[in-house]
């Protein structure tokens, strides 16, 4: 059974759906005001690991990801570009949607921009008002009172000391000034001619009413899981559960996961300090979309990561063993079983204990020992090693960490042609030739029973 550390509870539970076979999950996404930064992609490549175990155990998952296109820095961004507000979120947008593509990390079901339900957020704030959990300000904005909640701060276990009767108007902020939130903020003159009408007057919501209304309206008012990183936990989660708690009277959600900071060099990433990296920065540097996903899935979620650009050799190296294990194993047959080895047992134990990937990434490298000395003594049978392809086929479709052999670029292609050609006329010499110019091109060509088999080096 599948086991997560809930945040809310602080300790692993048995994975239990709301509807038998079916899970929704909510993840928070990106804020398009900006390029995401490499930190941002930890946490939707720990998304993306979560859906793909749910997937593979068999769950129904319909995901929804959010897209928050207003809050204080989309509007700051389109006043000082003196843009469109829906200007600058679809260019963000857009590249946000272009990186996930590149990283190969499998879409949600619907990305809502909360632009686009202003409706259901006012709907909401009315039913706090009337229920005395929100009030409306001398400035005809609206708060939230989380004095007359009295179980808010249970995510983040905040002592009741620390909160205050003060009203808090930036939507992110610390621990140590815990006060009443908006909810809807009024229309003031550095919000330009972005603003929504409302009963209170012209504003623009809070950022985390936005979320609370795109969950609900596509999954009602109780689901399974919500996600984000560990940044999100403390003010957006903690508010978000207590305004939807109070607004409908249901436990809103059973399941909150939460991924652990990334680092660079031990460091908080910041521009100030140079290592503050977007995807393209990486890319550039020579790295490929599955060594970055290795590095961020390599390490169990809950734990922060350590990243640095020389761990590029790191990942490259380690993917290297499965390719040429892999390549070990087409030539013996490129069958794949329906039948799994026995060592996809513990692989898969661990993933089922909150995701430990760590422990399945150790599990799986020593069957690859183990299937490799069989191979060395030659007693592996045809039967073992179909299982083995489809024990290998299994594992990508979790980590997604190998790159197809459809990224052969064309070129490359058509000296193996040529080369097959020459073997097909016994021209030994021109086939000599065209291998080892493939080799200086980083191509590995070798000759199987199964066709000639292509590996990048």
């Amino acid at each position: 059974m599948l086991r997560f550390y809930n945040s809310l509870t602080q300790k692993k539970e048995d994975f239990k759906p709301i509807e038998k076979g079916k899970v929704k999950l909510y993840t928070c996404g990106p804020t398009v005001y900006d390029y995401s930064h490499i930190g941002n992609f930890r946490t939707f490549l720990f998304e993306d690991l979560l859906k793909r175990v749910l997937t593979a155990f068999g769950y129904e998952v319909y995901h929804i990801m959010n897209i928050t296109d207003v809050d204080d820095k989309t509007i700051k961004k389109a006043n000082d570009e003196n843009k469109d507000l829906k200007e600058v979120a679809l260019r963000y947008t857009e590249a946000f949607k272009n990186d996930i593509r590149s990283l190969k990390i499998n879409e949600a079901d619907l990305y809502p921009n909360a632009t686009d339900h202003i409706e259901e957020m006012v709907k909401i704030i009315k039913i706090l008002i009337e229920k005395d959990f929100a009030y409306v300000s001398e400035d005809n904005s609206v708060f939230f009172k989380i004095s007359n909640y009295p179980d808010y701060g249970n995510l983040v276990k905040i002592s009741k000391s620390n909160i205050n009767d003060n009203q808090q108007v930036s939507d992110e902020y610390g621990l140590d000034n815990v006060n009443d939130f908006a909810l809807w903020k009024s229309h003031k003159e550095e919000d330009g001619k972005f603003y929504w009408d409302s009963p209170w007057g012209k504003g623009r919501p809070g950022w985390h009413i936005e979320c609370s209304a795109m969950s609900t309206h596509y999954f009602g008012n109780h689901f399974d899981i919500h996600c984000g990183g560990v940044d999100n936990k403390f003010p957006h989660h903690e508010n978000e559960i207590a305004q939807s708690v109070c607004a409908f009277n249901e436990p809103f959600v059973n399941y909150w996961l939460h991924s652990e900071f990334l680092l660079v060099e031990d460091q908080k990433m910041s521009k100030s300090l140079k290592n503050y990296y977007i995807l393209s920065d990486l890319f550039d540097n020579g790295f490929s979309p599955e060594e970055f996903r290795f590095i961020m899935l390599s390490s169990h979620y809950r734990s922060r990561v350590n990243f640095s650009m020389d761990r590029k050799d790191e990942a490259r190296s380690a993917i290297k063993r499965i390719k040429e294990f892999e390549s070990r194993l087409l030539d013996i047959t490129n069958e794949k079983s329906n039948e799994l080895p026995k060592a996809v047992k513990l692989f898969n134990q661990h993933l089922c204990n909150d995701l430990d990937t760590p422990n399945a990434l150790a599990e799986f490298y020593n069957w690859i020992r183990l299937t490799n000395q069989q191979i060395d003594h030659k007693n592996l049978s045809l039967d073992e090693a179909a299982q083995a392809n489809a024990f290998i086929f299994y594992f990508n479709s979790i980590f997604d960490i190998l790159s197809p052999n459809d990224n052969v670029p064309e070129e490359i292609m058509r000296l193996v042609q040529m080369r097959e050609q020459h073997r097909s006329n016994k021209e030994w010499e021109k086939s000599d030739l065209l291998r080892d110019d493939l080799l200086s091109k980083g191509w590995l060509l070798k000759d199987t029973p199964n066709g000639p088999k292509l590996t990048k080096i």
